[in-house]
């Protein structure tokens, strides 16, 4: 069932394939969710037992209408490869060929429209040589100039469809964030086709404070924030385009996923993965990287450079010891296994790094945030040759770190020898507060 605050009205809608949508009463900014009902028939259910994913996407669902939700409007969509139906065609292509909907130009994130970039690169602005389509760069831009390419395009609804991977340095729900505010400035609507979060519903790990927000992290949310993007756009809705925006969104709709639940990882869906970008390249990369993607902030390679991207962390000076320990420690749902790789990109490339692999073993029991912690305080007592990234560009904050966890403190902790127990513990209470915060703004039931 979907949960409404108490500004949300919930509309009706007819026939199978139809589209609920759901506007505000009252003056101002709209939040608004929609759902497309489903129907059981015999036909469904034979298709569910030949193989057909149990969940269903928002953007399958909204395909189904004939992208109803979507007709009449001048429609600017912001995807990337993972934004697919189960035929695994592109949303955009699919949209487009429908003739149902009147695409006016696409916007691409890091990586591009596309996925042929790498990390922190772009695709650039050009014609779609498939669809004919303008497709924007929108990688790096600010409100001020993703509000010129809305203008630009002509854009009165803006849809966002990109499969998230539920850490908060993951930057395409900052690309989200900064939509929606220029979605405020143009008075367009802003429809989410939603996806699951592939780490399941559970929030995890320390908040961002405001003196270390970067592209990394836009706003205070906690590290492993257990929603889906739509949840995370109706809670940007309502707690920070106000005070950014100067008001909320005239209307934002989301097409809700059908048949998934908190409890659920990507694996529990059934559905196709994607990969969202080039160095997340299975779900069991994206149950991880909340975890060991803090080691971007530190001297051990992150696994860039190699087939299992932050699967693999280890540094020339890391040998069989860590592995010893972190398996000792007996955590659940994973084991660590003592592995060596020569990054041919990034940190240490071309040289053989010792290290661990980590095997999930139980995504459910899993929690990667306190893993990563385990591993840090390890290398820190292990090896003198561990130390944190040091980036000169930056003096007043030079400390990647404190960007990733969004303060000074899991390092200050670390480097002045707390324990694994400590650095969980002092994040405790604002995890808490964040789960309170959010409960309003939840869809989906775990």
């Amino acid at each position: 069932m979907t949960l409404f605050n108490r500004r949300q009205l919930l509309v009706g809608a007819t026939g199978a394939a139809g589209v609920a949508a759901a506007s505000v009463a009252g003056a101002g900014a709209a939040a608004a969710t929609a759902a497309v009902p489903t129907a059981t028939s015999p036909a469904s259910a034979a298709s569910h037992a030949a193989g057909t994913p149990r969940v269903r996407t928002g953007a399958e669902r909204a395909a189904a209408s004939r992208w109803s939700v979507l007709r009449g409007q001048r429609v600017g969509v912001i995807t990337n490869p993972t934004g697919i139906l189960t035929n695994l065609r592109t949303v955009v292509d699919e949209m487009h060929e429908s003739r149902a909907v009147d695409i006016v130009g696409v916007f691409g994130p890091e990586h591009g429209f596309r996925g042929t970039a790498q990390a922190g690169d772009s695709e650039g602005t050009s014609i779609d040589p498939r669809t004919g389509l303008t497709v924007y760069d929108a990688y790096g831009a600010d409100t001020t100039k993703m509000t010129e390419l809305f203008r630009t395009a002509g854009v009165e609804t803006v849809v966002f469809d990109i499969q998230d991977a539920g850490a908060r340095f993951y930057t395409y729900i900052w690309t989200m964030y900064t939509a929606m505010r220029a979605a405020v400035t143009v008075g367009a609507r802003f429809v989410v086709l939603d996806r699951p979060n592939p780490t399941g519903g559970t929030a995890r790990g320390p908040m961002m404070t405001t003196p270390w927000t970067s592209g990394v992290g836009a706003k205070e949310i906690v590290q492993a924030h257990g929603m889906t993007v739509g949840e995370l756009a109706r809670y940007f809705d309502g707690e920070f385009l106000t005070a950014d925006a100067g008001a909320r969104l005239r209307d934002l709709t989301v097409v809700q996923v059908k048949g998934w639940s908190r409890r659920d990882t990507f694996a529990d869906t059934g559905l196709p993965w994607v990969m969202p970008s080039p160095n997340m390249p299975t779900p069991d990369t994206a149950l991880v990287y909340p975890g060991t993607g803090m080691f971007e902030g530190t001297n051990l390679s992150e696994g860039r450079g190699t087939t299992r991207p932050f699967e693999l962390i280890g540094a020339p000076y890391v040998d069989y010891r860590w592995a010893e320990r972190l398996s000792a420690l007996g955590l659940p749902g994973v084991d660590f296994r003592e592995a060596y790789f020569t990054p041919t990109f990034s940190k240490h490339v071309n040289l053989v790094c010792g290290g661990v692999q980590l095997h999930v073993t139980d995504g459910h029991r899993f929690d990667p945030i306190r893993a990563a912690a385990e591993m840090l305080v390890a290398a820190r007592d292990l090896y003198d040759e561990f130390d944190w990234r040091y980036d000169s560009y930056d003096p007043a904050r030079p400390y990647w770190i404190d960007k990733l966890t969004g303060s000074t403190r899991l390092r200050d902790q670390i480097t002045a020898g707390a324990t694994a127990d400590e650095v969980v513990a002092a994040w405790r209470n604002e995890l808490s507060a964040f789960e309170s915060r959010r409960r309003r703004y939840l869809l989906y039931r775990g």
